[in-house]
């Protein structure tokens, strides 16, 4: 029996393709760490596909070149799945590059490492000048905040869904607590159709209909890689007394404003709530700014995904200069 969920992937790379972007695979460091993603045909350079030490990246900046934007999926889905309203809607105007996080998607290691280092992307610039905005989501937010603090060249601003800097004991829980939950992997692993139905009445501020058989197809091709998964996310709480608000770049480029951040929150999200989100605004700075959006939940990019990129865009439009100039 054809499985839905594989069977939809054709077509959603095909609209990914047309939006001008291309999956590619990369070994990051020669010893079997794969990270796949998506990224403009164009990026994929010569000398990315004859060195395969680094991620593709763009060299020294022309009039082609663009905004570069990084989208950093969530626990339970892989980029493209995760990003598929967001990468058409930033296609225009931005570099899109959409990794595969370490045991999602494409992404492997053999590595038995699962420390907070190993669970950053694996992406590193190969010009001076090149750098972007990261976009994450959830568990990828909290990549996101790790990235912008240990490469303050890379990450020039950040926007951050439905994430925390840190999972600390405490946060961790009173949300277990506040959900009604036993565990994080009872909750982002769910082995039956029972516990993925609970799963989405979480994560989502309208109550969602599926047939059984189309969450049977989502857990066989979206929950791989399990026990890795389950070991990322006991390495990911941390303790109280180890957690520290994020040091950011104060300037970047130098003598410019410290970085920006936006925090894009689902006004009903159960997860992590707004006013979770409240407080790490005043803990992140004055250079912090948060937008909720009514009527949506954790999965707010997927739920409410046009008034989810109005903000975006205009978020990007603040921070990078649009080249609306052609080419002769």
């Amino acid at each position: 029996m054809v499985n839905l969920m594989e069977a939809q992937k054709p077509l959603l790379h095909f609209l990914v393709r047309r939006a001008g972007l291309q999956q590619h695979t990369v070994d990051v460091d020669g010893a079997g760490t794969v990270i796949a993603l998506w990224l403009r045909k164009d990026k994929i350079t010569a000398a990315a596909e004859a060195t395969v030490k680094q991620l593709p990246a763009p060299a020294a900046e022309t009039k082609k070149d663009r905004p570069a934007v990084v989208l950093v999926h969530g626990f339970n889905a892989d980029g493209i799945i995760t990003w598929q309203f967001q990468m058409g809607a930033l296609a225009k105007h931005y570099d899109g590059y959409v990794p595969d996080l370490l045991y999602f998607g494409g992404s492997t290691s053999p590595s038995p490492n699962r420390s907070r280092g190993s669970r950053r992307i694996a992406w590193r610039k190969r010009s001076g000048s090149w750098a972007c905005t990261v976009v994450g989501f959830s568990y990828g937010g909290m990549v996101s905040f790790k990235l912008a603090e240990a490469h303050p060249d890379l990450v020039r601003s950040l926007v951050v869904s439905g994430a925390v800097p840190a999972m600390t004991d405490y946060i961790s829980e009173t949300t277990l607590e506040r959900i009604g939950v036993k565990s994080s992997a009872e909750l982002l692993l769910p082995e039956s159709v029972k516990g993925l139905k609970a799963l989405l009445s979480i994560v989502t501020y309208r109550k969602l209909w599926f047939p059984d058989r189309l969450h049977r197809d989502y857990l066989k091709v979206m929950f791989t890689n399990r026990k890795e998964r389950a070991e990322l996310l006991e390495a990911l709480v941390i303790s109280n007394k180890d957690a520290t608000v994020p040091i950011l770049p104060q300037v970047w480029p130098p003598r410019a404003p410290s970085i920006k951040i936006l925090l894009l929150w689902g006004e009903n999200d159960k997860v992590f709530n707004i006013q979770l989100a409240k407080t790490m605004k005043e803990k992140l700075g004055e250079k912090t700014t948060l937008q909720s959006i009514n009527k949506a939940g954790h999965l707010v990019h997927l739920e409410r995904p046009c008034v989810y990129n109005r903000h975006l865009k205009k978020f990007l439009a603040s921070v990078t200069t649009i080249k609306t100039t052609t080419e002769p």
